[in-house]
């Protein structure tokens, strides 16, 4: 985005701040795909201040603090659409090489996912994967880029017992399945902006006919998370300009593990089976014996 959403508010208000507050101001002026992007303490090292000071900032343009600058033009850097963003990566890429690019999106990732580790997400997520472990059947659905999501946890889950159903066909027939949920069923949806319609679509009818919804999405006041009981809420911000799926499949996979670790006894040997079943079909290579020269 060649402008930020606050820029004509934080020029009229810039004489009235401190020295230090405007270092920062300059900051959230000159870049602000940055402020979309880098944590609040990386923003505050680069401008030169504290973080405190662009919590100061925040308040002194009437806002609660800095994550309300900094959604803000995340939300702006999203509905900059994707060629804008392209475009923004490539004179980058030009100018501060591949490697940089790479270390930028790797370190971003590693953020977020360790945002995910933090007490107030963890609860989230082990009361979700709780409440999946209780549910007679889980349905999964996840369209376009969140289809992989959905699909690692569902193959997850197929390691331990058969009550997942990923609601994917061809000819439009995914949905079909859901038409078997009942009251002790789940539906496990994940998408992020844009959000999917027929996404949104199936998950108010299962949630009109009294069926759980439980969501992976990427705001609290998403079209998902407004119709679902419980949301995980995962970061989908990239130096890229494609969205990051990282963070949600990093949530995929912890769901699926400890689903699993809920099966108990019953678990070892449902593992057992299935690995019977994949040696019987020989479905993966055998490692090869070396031959033995005279």
């Amino acid at each position: 985005m060649d402008q930020g959403p606050l820029r004509q508010i934080i020029i009229k208000a810039f004489d009235g701040m401190s020295k230090q507050v405007q270092n920062a101001a300059r900051f959230v002026l000159d870049r602000p795909c940055d402020v979309a992007l880098l944590s609040m303490r990386e923003q505050a090292r680069q401008a030169g201040v504290q973080p405190a000071t662009m919590t100061r900032l925040a308040k002194h343009l009437g806002l609660r603090g800095f994550d309300d600058i900094r959604n803000m033009y995340a939300q702006t850097l999203r509905g900059a659409g994707a060629a804008v963003r392209a475009g923004e990566q490539v004179v980058s890429q030009k100018l501060k090489g591949d490697h940089a690019l790479a270390a930028k999106m790797l370190n971003s990732f590693a953020r977020q996912i360790a945002e995910l580790a933090e007490p107030q997400s963890l609860d989230r997520v082990v009361t979700v994967a709780e409440s999946l472990a209780k549910a007679r059947r889980i349905y999964c659905l996840g369209l376009r880029s969140s289809h992989s999501i959905v699909w690692q946890l569902q193959h997850i889950l197929r390691f331990v017992d058969e009550k997942s159903v990923l609601l994917d066909g061809i000819a439009g027939t995914g949905s079909d399945a859901i038409g078997s949920a009942c009251k002790d069923d789940v539906l496990l949806v994940a998408s992020f902006h844009s959000y999917t319609r027929a996404t949104i679509e199936l998950a108010e009818f299962v949630k009109s006919r009294g069926i759980s919804v439980i969501a992976i999405t990427d705001s609290e006041v998403s079209p998902l998370a407004l119709i679902a009981e419980t949301t995980v809420v995962v970061s989908t911000n990239s130096p890229s300009f494609i969205q990051t799926m990282t963070p949600a499949f990093a949530i995929a996979e912890v769901l699926g593990s400890l689903i699993a670790g809920h099966g108990g006894d019953d678990l070892l040997e449902t593992i057992k089976r299935f690995d019977e079943q994949l040696a019987a079909l020989n479905i993966h290579l055998k490692p090869r014996i070396p031959k033995r020269w005279p």
